[in-house]
């Protein structure tokens, strides 16, 4: 099927969805992303593809997304890569953002309109705070790269709203179901369209213990940061095995519209 309007989605497990299950769909997730081309695909002249994968780095998006997504002649495209990187006990910051910029730079050499994202702020996370400048600089670089190619930016350093855990998964790594929504409403407001996505709603706020997240912290260690941890020093991802979810555009309904 032809599409006049050609939505193309890449990165890594941010785009991809992870952390927002549905058994239905391509390799168990929604995410953001299809949340975003529901909306779009309300007009039947919009078609969706997401190359997205989970685990990527830079260089593997560059080498396995970028020359699919040249031939695709997307109409507007949403990027972000680097989270994984950033991550690395090491990392070129400014080899990884000309890349990064080069990237960028051939896609708006398409005609496409362009979406970037700036990094999440981790403040507040025992983990993933070490990189909380790593991301800054990131940020600052992402900012700057959008403004030289005419691309139009989802800020999500500065939506405070992701400060409350309870938009996250259980892995602490991934926005869950209702962190994916709030982000799609968001994203189609910077991208200036119509949206019929309604606020997520959260549960209460339940107070812990020491004692409660002592024993929250030591299970989230073993079922999650120990299997991730284990997968960088074994050089491998969860991404390995899977394919792209949507690498041909469709026209992707929202469930309550099948």
């Amino acid at each position: 099927m032809e599409f006049s309007k050609r939505y193309l989605a890449l990165g890594d497990s941010f785009t991809e969805g992870m952390g927002d299950v549905d058994g239905n769909r391509p390799n168990q997730v929604r995410g953001w992303a299809d949340r975003v081309a529901e909306q779009l695909c309300a007009d039947p002249d919009w078609g969706y593809a997401n190359l997205a994968i989970r685990g990527k780095k830079v260089g593997q998006v560059i080498a396995e997304q970028l020359p699919v997504a040249l031939t695709m002649r997307p109409t507007l495209v949403s990027l972000y890569m680097g989270g994984n990187d950033i991550l690395r006990p090491s990392v070129d910051i400014d080899t990884m953002m000309s890349r990064y910029e080069e990237t960028v730079g051939q896609l708006a050499a398409t005609g496409a309109s362009l979406l970037l994202f700036t990094g999440f702020d981790s403040n507040g996370s025992a983990i993933f705070e070490k990189t909380r400048g790593r991301t800054a600089i990131y940020n600052e670089a992402v900012r700057e790269i959008a403004e030289r190619h005419g691309a139009v930016i989802a800020d999500y350093w500065r939506w405070r709203e992701f400060r409350d855990w309870r938009y996250w998964a259980t892995d602490r790594l991934h926005m869950g179901t209702a962190g994916h929504t709030l982000m799609a409403g968001k994203v189609l407001e910077v991208l200036e369209r119509d949206s019929a996505i309604q606020p997520p709603e959260l549960p209460p706020l339940v107070a812990q213990s020491r004692a409660e997240k002592l024993r929250a912290d030591a299970v989230w260690a073993k079922e999650f940061l120990a299997p991730w941890v284990k997968r960088r020093l074994t050089g491998t991802s969860s991404g390995d095995n899977l394919s792209a979810r949507y690498p041909r555009y469709v026209s992707l309904q929202a469930p309550a519209a099948r």
